[in-house]
């Protein structure tokens, strides 16, 4: 079982967008690892959210790694605006990119940490032939495009699976959920295997985000 640090990763999907500046220097200093960013196309899922001007506004507000998911048809074509608006670590998806292995390439030679992203319903063996070669898995554990949506446990399956090849050949490789994590589903995920949790309505729901974020990180630690 993998032994990476617990990483807390806010949503900023779930803040207040008119003081968005204001809501990630909170979480920043509320004990957040990553700032989690969700860009969405209006074509692969049905919501429009973030460009790189508003990438640009996080980066100058946090000196936390920017973790973005870009959810978006064609990833390729924006990966180097994206990398230069800020992106530390770019998500993309499996299902977006039928040249999958050149374009966790392509993140890497840009700077960036590549990760690749998989829907609840796809398989782990869709990755297997690029797993040595990722820095990050994301296990989507709702379907991508809304916020606020229920977990959905049989990807646990998947994560176990995935941190047992990863041990195998890529022992580094940070494994990400994203959907529905909460104080009753972060601990079933971090046993899983499971390093990092993104956390949108769980975190900027709360008033107390240092209290929450810690709490979450207690709850995974306790769990592995």
């Amino acid at each position: 079982m993998s032994a990476l640090p617990i990483r807390i990763a806010p949503s900023i999907l779930a803040s207040d967008f008119g003081h968005l500046a204001d809501e990630v220097a909170a979480v920043d200093r509320a004990g957040a690892d990553w700032i989690h960013v969700d860009v969405m196309d209006g074509h692969f899922v049905p919501n429009l959210t973030l460009g790189p001007p508003v990438i640009e506004a996080v980066r100058a507000a946090t000196g936390k790694p920017l973790d973005v998911h870009l959810m978006i048809e064609a990833p390729e074509r924006s990966i180097p605006d994206y990398v230069r608006a800020g992106a530390d670590r770019v998500g993309v998806h499996v299902e977006t990119c039928p040249h999958l292995h050149r374009t966790l390439g392509q993140i890497r030679d840009l700077g960036a940490k590549a990760c690749v992203v998989l829907n609840p319903s796809t398989p782990a063996a869709a990755i297997g032939p690029v797993l040595a070669e990722a820095d990050q898995v994301l296990l989507m554990s709702v379907n991508p495009g809304f916020g606020g949506q229920s977990f959905i446990h049989a990807v646990l399956d998947k994560a176990r699976e995935i941190r047992r090849l990863a041990d195998d050949c890529n022992p580094s490789l940070e494994l990400e959920i994203d959907g529905g994590i909460s104080m009753k589903t972060i601990g079933p995920a971090a046993a899983a295997g499971v390093n990092a949790f993104v956390a949108g309505t769980a975190i900027f729901g709360e008033d107390d985000y240092s209290g929450i974020i810690e709490s979450l990180r207690k709850a995974a630690e306790a769990a592995r």
